[in-house]
């Protein structure tokens, strides 16, 4: 499974990104997909995370009202969209693919890993 990760750039606080993961290779059991975050000198966290089959999502509360997770299964592209971004969003975003039924959200869970974009959020 490759995950390629796109979207990522210079935003103004307030303002509004959506990142794309575009998915190759996988199988049906790569069922979750998931976004995650790394800051400069924190640990990598989880952002929200989805299913191909039926959908379902799970977005971190830190993020929850601001940041939606959808995919496009014609496609094979999970999207992350996000408004009101804020300086603390800034971070490489990662996207990751899970080989694994039900939603999960714990990084060490999720198999395949994309190469990560930048967001950066200032005035």
């Amino acid at each position: 499974v490759q995950l390629q990760a796109s979207g990522g750039g210079l935003v103004q606080p307030g303002g509004s990104l959506r990142l794309s993961c575009a998915v190759s290779g996988r199988t049906f059991r790569t069922n979750v997909m998931g976004w995650f975050r790394q800051a400069p000198g924190k640990e990598r966290e989880f952002v929200a995370a989805i299913t191909w089959s039926g959908g379902s999502t799970n977005v971190a509360e830190h993020v929850k009202g601001r940041f939606t997770i959808s995919r496009d299964s014609a496609k094979n592209t999970v999207y992350l969209q996000m408004n009101s971004l804020k300086p603390e969003d800034t971070a490489v975003y990662y996207c990751a693919a899970a080989d694994r039924v039900l939603i999960i959200t714990t990084s060490n869970d999720f198999h395949y890993w994309g190469q990560g974009t930048q967001v950066t959020v200032s005035s």
